[in-house]
């Protein structure tokens, strides 16, 4: 890849630091995004920057404030002067059944999850315009394709987020941007580690039990998606072997939508 400047929302720990991992090792500067200790994110930021020869900043911005969005990214510009990749990664979850779903935790998950997503596309595409060349990839879900019981406001968010794809693909297919997504099943991250932990103590099983179980349902091979795999996904929609790949989705789901 030719070095561009990619922005990775959402990119301090899990799948997001693999993908701006990935894009780094490609040799693009990074702007990074989340939340974390001062201390873990300037290592973080040292260590990339010094094992790939590039430049990587730091934004706090909060994705639940568009103001703050914006200012990310005009901030990118102003630092790198140019943005060219725009990852759109950062979410949360929540889990009940509709009736018991909190109206705060919706509008928050919605906030992150799919509006976030919408501002920072609409601040980055002039720059991508003007500079003839952009590479949108919106982080989904297997949960923008099918259901699960007790995630509503998850589910919801990530159905939108493959239809703002798909749009801004549209509306962009004349030009040198592509816009598309990522949709992962499972993926094992320090978050989804606790959730498997905390099983295997619940029910007695062993770790191997535990992984077992918590996969059994959706992963038909039995394996956990690795978000160095979910990093790889992006790099090569990223690349010019992708660019007239426009308003789709790589699925990465370990067989689940097969089902």
């Amino acid at each position: 890849m030719t070095r561009r400047t990619a922005i990775v929302t959402g990119s301090t720990s899990g799948i997001g630091l693999a993908v701006a991992r990935s894009l780094a090792e490609a040799g693009n500067n990074i702007l990074l995004n989340g939340f974390g200790g001062a201390s873990e994110i300037e290592a973080i930021v040292k260590r990339m920057a010094s094992e790939n020869s590039i430049e990587v900043r730091y934004s706090g911005a909060d994705m639940t404030k568009p103001d703050e969005i914006k200012g990310m990214v005009d901030d990118c510009h102003d630092a790198f002067g140019s943005v060219d990749i725009l990852v759109n990664n950062a979410g949360i979850q929540y889990t009940a059944s509709v009736e018991d779903f909190p109206a705060k935790k919706w509008d928050q998950i919605l906030a992150i999850n799919l509006s976030s997503n919408f501002h920072a596309i609409q601040v980055a595409l002039p720059y991508m315009k003007a500079n003839r060349y952009g590479r949108i990839v919106n982080i989904a879900s297997a949960h923008g394709h099918v259901a699960s019981v007790h995630k509503a406001a998850y589910v919801t968010a990530k159905h939108g987020v493959l239809g703002l794809t798909k749009v801004v693909a549209l509306e962009n297919a004349r030009t040198a941007i592509t816009c598309n997504a990522v949709s992962p099943g499972f993926v094992l991250t320090p978050l989804v580690q606790k959730q498997i932990d905390a099983l295997a103590e619940r029910e007695g099983l062993s770790p191997e039990e535990a992984n077992a179980s918590f996969l059994k349902e959706k992963h038909p091979s039995g394996n956990f998606v690795l978000p160095e795999q979910i990093g790889q996904a992006v790099i090569y929609l990223c690349s010019e072997a992708a660019s007239e790949i426009r308003g789709t989705t790589i699925v990465v789901d370990a067989g689940w939508l097969a089902q």
